[in-house]
């Protein structure tokens, strides 16, 4: 599936009667595929990876829950999630600061602030002795590679305060063709280095195969 196809179009979503008879089923493969790209980091926060059937999910409810019946409330949502969809070299993530209780939101979100900036991607040397040009390239990482999230640009200006964070946020890493190679090796490490929240956590082989689905054409 090349980028292109990967956008969802009018066509890919049931309409209301249709999807209902699906759902359950539909519900359960869509927990599984999500419990393949989730990553916890640290005690707070995890990073749900986002592909095209996870958006596609998000749209199917949201038209389920909001009773939208026309091709035009649909296309609002396909042009909001189509955003969120990952194009090959690329990953989409939505981090969510997973906090229960008002005194815990209101001691957390003030301190997280900026840490949709704060996600990173160690990837590995790109040879065992670390001595050819691309890892030289990356010397800092002691021969590696780091690759730092990019928040989206649309939801950014809606979510960012300067006070206090949102709970949730939209995340993508951008991977050249070397750095794909360094990915499917392994090991990958996913980390936050914010000044108030520092923790990482490494891709089981089960989530970087998953996520190479989304890396490579």
């Amino acid at each position: 599936m090349n980028a292109r196809t990967r956008m969802l179009t009018l066509d890919d979503i049931a309409d209301l009667r249709a999807y209902e008879r699906d759902r359950d089923a539909y519900r359960r493969q869509v927990i599984e595929l999500k419990q393949r790209r989730r990553v916890a980091v640290g005690p707070i926060v995890s990073l749900v990876f986002e592909n095209r059937e996870t958006m596609r999910s998000q749209i199917q409810e949201m038209a389920r829950a909001e009773k939208m019946v026309s091709d035009e409330q649909i296309q609002k949502e396909l042009d909001v999630y189509n955003a969120l969809i990952p194009e090959p070299g690329e990953l989409s993530a939505t981090l969510f600061i997973e906090l229960t209780g008002e005194d815990a939101l209101r001691d957390w979100l003030p301190r997280l602030v900026g840490i949709e900036h704060a996600v990173i991607l160690r990837l590995p040397a790109a040879t065992p002795a670390g001595t050819g040009p691309e890892s030289r390239a990356g010397a800092g990482n002691g021969g590696g590679s780091v690759v730092r999230a990019v928040p989206e640009a649309a939801h950014e200006e809606a979510l960012t305060r300067p006070e206090i964070t949102a709970s949730v946020h939209y995340i993508r890493f951008t991977l050249d063709p070397d750095q794909v190679e360094r990915f499917a090796a392994g090991p990958v490490t996913v980390a936050i280095d914010h000044p108030e929240y520092r923790a990482e956590s490494v891709l089981s082989e089960i989530v970087r195969a998953e996520l190479l689905t989304d890396l490579r054409p």
